[in-house]
C-alpha cells in the first residue's frame, strides 16, 4: 500500500491532474460539469474544462455541452491489466481446481490504499447472487480478503485509518464501530484466516486467508464468498478452509 517515492523532475503534473478526472466519476457522481469536477479533484475549473475536453477528444469522455461522462474506452485501461499482469494467470489453473474441490466461486484479491480488489476469480456452475465481478472493488472492512490483508498492516495504521473513517453500513449488521472492526483484524491475524457475515449484503458468509510467496512475503488474499443458508459457521470452515490452505500451500512456490 505504500508509494515509492518519485523524483520532483520524473513527476508529470498533467498526467496526474488527467487521472485524478477520470478517477473523479463513479456512482454518485456519473456525469459531473467542469465545476463539479473542479470541486472533486481540486482544480480550478478553466484548469478542469481543459483536461475535461481533452480526454472527450481522446474519446474517454462524452458530453452535452454541459456535462461529461465516461466511455466505455476507459475500460481498455482498466482491462489492460488483467491482459498484462502475470499474478492472474499464474493463479487461475489453481483456483479452477479449488473451485472444483468445494464447488464455491474462489477469488484472489489486494489492496488499492484501504479498498479492496478483486485481480482473480473462478466460479461454479451453479446460480450464484454472492460474489463479486472480477475487477470489483469494495472497501477492505466488508469483506473476508480485505480483513485478512488489514491484518498484515502496521497496528498503528490500520486503527488510525479506521478511527479516521466513515464506515457507513450496507446491512442491519455492517459493524460501523471502529474498535469491534480492529477485534476482527487482530481474529484473522490470531487464525490466520478470516471470517465476514452479512457485512456487504445479507446472508453471505465470506472466508479468507493470506496468499504469500517462498520468500514469507504477502502477495494477496485467497478467499471464497457463499451463501449461509442452513450452514453453521463451523461448518463452512472444515468444507472450505482446508482447500483454501492446500491450495496457498502450494502456490507458495509459484509466486
Amino acid at each position: 500500500m505504500d508509494q515509492k517515492d518519485l523524483n520532483k523532475r520524473d513527476w508529470i503534473a498533467g498526467l496526474d491532474r488527467g487521472l485524478a478526472i477520470l478517477e473523479g466519476f463513479d456512482s454518485d457522481h456519473p456525469r459531473m460539469t467542469a465545476t463539479q469536477a473542479a470541486q472533486r479533484t481540486g482544480l480550478t475549473r478553466s484548469a478542469a474544462r481543459r483536461y475535461l475536453l481533452t480526454l472527450e477528444h481522446l474519446g474517454y469522455l462524452y458530453s452535452d455541452g454541459k456535462q461529461f461522462g465516461l466511455t466505455p474506452r476507459v475500460l481498455k485501461v482498466g482491462w489492460s491489466y488483467f491482459d498484462s499482469a502475470q499474478l492472474p494467470r499464474t493463479l487461475l489453473p489453481f483456483l479452477q481446481r479449488a473451485t472444483g474441490a468445494i464447488n464455491e466461486a474462489v477469488y484472489v484479491s489486494v489492496l488499492d490504499n484501504w479498498e479492496l480488489v478483486f485481480i482473480a476469480k473462478n466460479g461454479t456452475t451453479r446460480v450464484m447472487t454472492t460474489g463479486f465481478v472480477l475487477g470489483a472493488r469494495t472497501p477492505a472492512q466488508l469483506a473476508s480478503p480485505g480483513i485478512m490483508l488489514l491484518a498484515f498492516e502496521p497496528v498503528e495504521k490500520v486503527k488510525a485509518w479506521l478511527g479516521a473513517s466513515v464506515l457507513a453500513p450496507f446491512t442491519p449488521f455492517t459493524i460501523t464501530d471502529s474498535e469491534r472492526l480492529y477485534v476482527e483484524v487482530e481474529t484473522a491475524r490470531a487464525n490466520g484466516y478470516a471470517v465476514v457475515e452479512q457485512q456487504l449484503q445479507i446472508g453471505v458468509r465470506g472466508i479468507a486467508l493470506p496468499l504469500k510467496n517462498r520468500h514469507g512475503e504477502l502477495i494477496a488474499a485467497l478467499s471464497v464468498s457463499l451463501p449461509m443458508a442452513h450452514e453453521s459457521r463451523e461448518s463452512a470452515l472444515a468444507r472450505v478452509l482446508p482447500i483454501l490452505q492446500a491450495t496457498a500451500n502450494t502456490l507458495i512456490n509459484h509466486l
